[in-house]
Parts: structure tokens; sequence; C-alpha cells
């Protein structure tokens, strides 16, 4: 079994990797400078309407500073020809930058460029950063393209394609292989480079491959982020494609930004036509004309791969090699599960439907139409696939963080040839996909604006301003209310100017982190310094971490009394007074703010206050939210308490 070591040489985050028996493993786990030891597990991989639905035109007010901005994509790697990557105009990288180019020929738009693969995983074409699948360059131009005039998806979403920081420059640091498949070694060694070489913010679309519980130390992407927040650097992280479920979202840790995917007012509806005449409309970005021919249609949990041992739980879900190929060769497949942007998704009760049909049919058949644009009347809501809380870590801490576009975005892809059944195969430059993948990029670009307004701001400042300007989302469309889309919907030009920020820094997560239960010997490992947990565990020490959120899970039925301390830190007006506002519905729970008036006479002053919860929950889930208005800035919370 592939076991990964992190170690501690030469640099914090330094490690190696080694192949190990579990007696082996067990071992090592006793060792000095071992942090952890854990399986190198499986990842994988997880415009032109969006910008403008959240609020961040083409006119919006910039700094000469962005483009000394740098956004580190960890991903499948890029195409550097296409023309969201141009480096007209830019001059040449900031002095700080450190990065290289291997095998590559980078320019003063993408300014490095590495590939962590191994030969015998990737195969010989996937030794360079180039991108071979498409996913690394939509997420890197979704964060920093250039404007493009007149891209689209082959007549699909015609627009201006751009990132959210067009002047900035890109860093690519390849972890994943042409199909997809990244491992936790890679990724690792990825934020080591991309810390080292002096990222601004790092945005990684990837996820594991199944929903985990692990403790933090155990997540290669809490591990990256811890390490990258104490370099000042913020970690952008998509929640996963699990939903709705609850307790599906994989990025957990308190110090990194997860994000969940969100509509915007635009969607590509498709009609699909079964062999008994029946149509049932469904989602998906289709340029393929079938001429009205029908397909053969089987259902995913009928063609196992029985060779290599799936099971019911994996192959239902199309999950990648789950099925056998000559029982779904030249047939279209009905899965349980969004898998990737290809799919056509729809409605549960005509998935219920379609299900039927094909077990009651002896020769089941589908013709698919193509896709046709229309407005979406009910936007903004969270997307079916996107993960859901609570944080199956520390129920105290809300997760996700906030919500950004996911769903049918236009960016930029490698010239990918398509065949339309119109004119024969049409190269498609720009390419539109759906994914928490494509939201995690949009709040990276949101956060490296904020970035270039306050280069002084820690990664914890930069949330908390994303968190508390956020637009709030209504639960009547979303049912999971906070799990699902945390704090709200981004909004960047609102974020520029907070008023008030929730700042954290290394000393706050490693006092979080000892009243979790990690050791002195496990701190030290990991912070290089002499960080000590000199009292005994106490999971109540999460509500004292400074978060822009307020999550607490209790039991109904019963009574109980909790309290938060939060500490703010004004950034608005010299002068201002600030006045607390609950927002709570009718329950059996009293919510108190002391004190509920804060008054600021300079930038940069701190005050605090607590937050009293008591009573008893008489439902699952209670949503509610503080607001700190001055009237200028409303600085908001949500505050959520629910039985787990």
């Amino acid at each position: 079994m592939l076991r990964n070591i992190l170690g501690s040489y030469k640099k914090s985050l330094n490690g190696f990797v080694a192949k190990l028996t579990e007696e082996e493993a067990v071992r090592m786990e006793g060792l000095d400078d071992v942090v952890s030891v854990f399986p190198n597990k499986r990842n994988e991989v997880q415009t032109t309407r969006s910008w403008d639905f959240v609020g961040l035109s083409q006119s919006a007010k910039r700094t000469r500073t962005e483009s000394d901005i740098i956004v580190g994509v960890i991903d499948t790697g890029i195409w550097p020809e296409s023309r969201s990557f141009d480096d007209q105009g830019f001059g040449p990288p900031p002095s700080k930058w450190k990065g290289t180019c291997h095998n590559f020929i980078c320019n003063n738009k993408i300014v490095g460029a590495k590939n962590f693969g191994k030969e015998d995983s990737y195969g010989e074409d996937d030794l360079s950063p180039r991108d071979l699948n498409g996913h690394g360059t939509h997420c890197a131009s979704i964060a920093a393209g250039n404007p493009v005039e007149f891209a689209s998806f082959l007549g699909l979403a015609s627009g201006t394609a751009r990132g959210g920081v067009p002047s900035a420059r890109i860093a690519v640091y390849k972890v994943c292989s042409s199909s997809g498949s990244c491992n936790d070694a890679d990724i690792l060694k990825a934020f080591v480079e991309a810390i080292e070489d002096g990222v601004d913010i790092i945005s990684i679309s990837i996820g594991p491959t199944e929903v985990q519980h692990n403790d933090y130390f155990k997540d290669v992407y809490a591990i990256g982020a811890f390490h990258a927040m104490k370099k000042g650097i913020l970690t952008s992280t998509s929640a996963g494609n699990f939903g709705p479920d609850n307790y599906t979202i994989t990025k957990n840790a308190p110090w990194e930004l997860s994000v969940s995917a969100s509509t915007t007012d635009r969607k590509f509806l498709i009609s699909v036509q079964l062999g008994d005449g029946t149509i049932y409309q469904g989602f998906s970005a289709n340029i393929f004309d079938p001429n009205y021919e029908s397909y053969p249609l089987i259902y995913a949990g009928n063609a196992p791969n029985i060779i290599d041992r799936y099971n019911t739980s994996i192959f239902r879900l199309c999950q990648e090699n789950s099925l056998d190929e000559n029982l779904v060769k030249g047939k279209m497949v009905f899965c349980d599960d969004f898998q990737r942007s290809s799919s056509i998704l729809l409605r549960r009760i005509d998935g219920a439907r379609i299900h039927s049909y094909i077990s009651q049919s002896r020769n089941p058949t589908v013709t698919i139409f193509k896709s046709y644009q229309d407005p979406d009347s009910i936007a903004l809501y969270i997307a079916p696939f996107s993960s859901r809380g609570p944080n199956n870590v520390t129920r105290n801490i809300l997760k996700p963080d906030l919500a950004a576009p996911g769903v049918d975005i236009l960016a930029a892809s490698p010239p990918f040839s398509f065949d339309s059944n119109v004119g024969g195969d049409r190269i498609a430059e720009y390419n539109i996909m759906s994914g928490t993948s494509m939201a995690c990029p949009h709040a990276t670009a949101a956060a490296a604006y904020i970035k270039s307004f306050h280069p002084d701001w820690s990664p914890a400042a930069i949330k908390s301003a994303l968190m508390t300007t956020a637009t709030p989302m209504s639960a009547l469309f979303n049912p999971e209310a906070e799990f699902a889309y945390g704090a709200g919907q981004i909004n960047p030009m609102k974020a520029l100017n907070p008023g008030l920020v929730y700042d954290a820094n290394e000393i706050d997560y490693v006092n979080f982190l000892c009243g979790e239960g990690y050791d002195t010997k496990k701190l030290r490992t990991i912070t290089k310094d002499d960080s000590s947990c000199t009292q005994q565990p106490n999971s109540g020490m999460v509500l004292n971490l400074n978060l822009p959120s307020f999550a607490l899970s209790m039991y109904t039925s019963t009574p109980f009394s909790s309290t938060f301390h939060r500490t703010v830190t004004n950034v608005g007006a010299n002068t201002s007074t600030y006045k607390a506002r609950l927002n709570v519905p009718p329950s059996l729970l009293k919510l108190k703010v002391e004190p509920d008036v804060l008054s600021f006479s300079n930038v940069g002053q701190k005050k605090s206050f607590t937050l009293v919860i008591e009573g008893t929950l008489n439902v699952d889930t209670l949503s509610c939210s503080l607001i700190w208005d001055d009237g200028t800035f409303q600085v908001r919370s949500p505050i959520v308490v629910f039985h787990p």
C-alpha cells in the first residue's frame, strides 16, 4: 500500500513519499518528525454571464496592483495557446515571483508551470504541465482569464468570456492526469511549490473520490491550506459534488474557503424522448443534433464491472471504470448521480419514471435533442449536485462557507473536436462545464480582487469580507439552507469594503486544534515553532474560534446555554458605531449579543462581544443571522442551530 508520509526537514511542508507495509506505517506514526500517516488516496477533478450576475462588471473599479497578484491553480494543467492566456500588454512578472516553468514555455500571463505526475502513472503524453483534460484550463480562465469577445461553445452561451481578475498572473501546478485522476502526494507537493514560489491565492478544484470523515491532518487539502495560511495565502477549495444529501462536503477545515455551486439567471434546457414517446425536460449544454436518431438505453446498475469487483453503490453512479465496457458500448447510460459536466440532469421524479421504463421495456431507447438557452427566473439556488454540510469533522463550524456560480459556466478549453452531426467535426476553444470545480475559481478571483485592494489583509480577513457581504439566499429553494449555501452568494464589489472583519491567525487555529485533541508533539511538527497545548482537550473551544459564522449542534428537547466569543476589526470609517441586529424566527431559543453596541474611533481598532444562545431546540434546523449595522455597512453573519 502506498502511504503518504509528511516529514519535517528543511522547510515547514517538505515531505517524502514511501511504499510501506501496514506494520511499517504503524511504526512510522511513532517517529518524532512524522505528522501523520495516511493512504496516498486518489482524488478527482471537481464565463460569459457569471461575473455580471455576481455584480463584477467589466467596468468594475480596478487597481494597478492587480497585475502583481499571482493565482496558483492546482489542477490538470493549462492550454497556453488559448486567447484567455495571451500576454499581450503584460509586463514582466512581479519581482517577488520565484517560480519557474518545466517542460513548458511560459509567458507574462502564465508565469509558472510545473507537473508533479510520474510517467508510470500519467503516461508519456502527460509529462508537461499542458492540459490534456480541459478542467484546469477551464478553472484558470474563470479565475484570471483575459476578456475574449464572441466566445461560445459552438454557438451556445455567446458573449465575452473573462476571468474575475483578468490582469492577474497565473501559476499552474499540474497534479492530475488527462483522465482526471490525482494523488494526495502530488497535491501536497504542489502546495509546497506554490507556497515557496510566492503565489498570492491558491485555487484547487479537486476532491476525494468519496466522502471522508478524516481528521484535519489526514486531509491533504487541510494540511496544504494550513501551511498556505501561515504564509498569508488563502486557499479556495471546491465543496464537492456529492449533493444533495447532508454531510457530503469534503473540505471542512476552518482556515480554508469551501465553496458550493450556485446557479445564474441563465439555464440550458434539453429534451429527452424515450422509445415509448414520453418526453422529459432536463438540464445540459448539448450541441449534438441527433437528427431524431434514437440510441439503446441502459441503466448503469445493470452494467457492473464484475471483473474488478465494483459494488452497486459505485457502478450505479457511473464512476470511472466501474461499468462493463462491452455492455455500455454504443448506448446511452442512465446514472443515479451527477458525475461530470457532460451529464444530463433530470428531476428525481422523472429519473424514477425513466428507470421504470428501462426495467419494463425489452429494448429501451432514447433520443436526446440539442440544448437551448432560457432565462432562469427562480435563480439564485444551489445546484443539486453541490455537496452539503454539516461539517462532518467539527460540527460547530459551518460549512460550506459561501456559494459561487458553478452551473453551465463558459470558459476556456483546449481545442477539442466535437462531432455535432452538422457539417462534421467542429473545434471548440471554449466549453460549458458545471460543478463545484467551477464555483471555486469564482471565489478565488473574488478573493484575489479583494487582495489587490488590501494586500496586507490576512487570509481570514479576506474570507470574512467575502462571507459577511455575501448575498443572502433563500431556504425556499434550498431546504438545507446554510448547509447548502453557507453565508450566501459571493458579492465581490461589496466585499471590497466590508466595514468589519473577523480576523484570525495561526495561534487561533492552534488553540482550536488543541481543543480538538491534537497534542503538542504533532502541533510542533506542523507549525515548526514552540506551539503547545497546555490545557486538556475541550471541544467547546471551537465556539471561541473567530469565524464570521456561528454553528451549534444540539439535541432537540434538551435545554442548553452556549456562548460564542468573537472579535471584530474596524476596516471601514475611522469613527463609527455599530448596533447589533438579530434576525431570529419564532422558536424556543433566546439569542443575545453583549455588548450590542460597538463604537470605533480609528481603523484597525478591535472590539469583542459574545453571542449567547439558550433554550430548547424544537426543530431540526434553525437559521438566524447577526448583523452589525452602522448605517453604511451591514456586516452579516449566518447563525445555525441544528440537530446532528
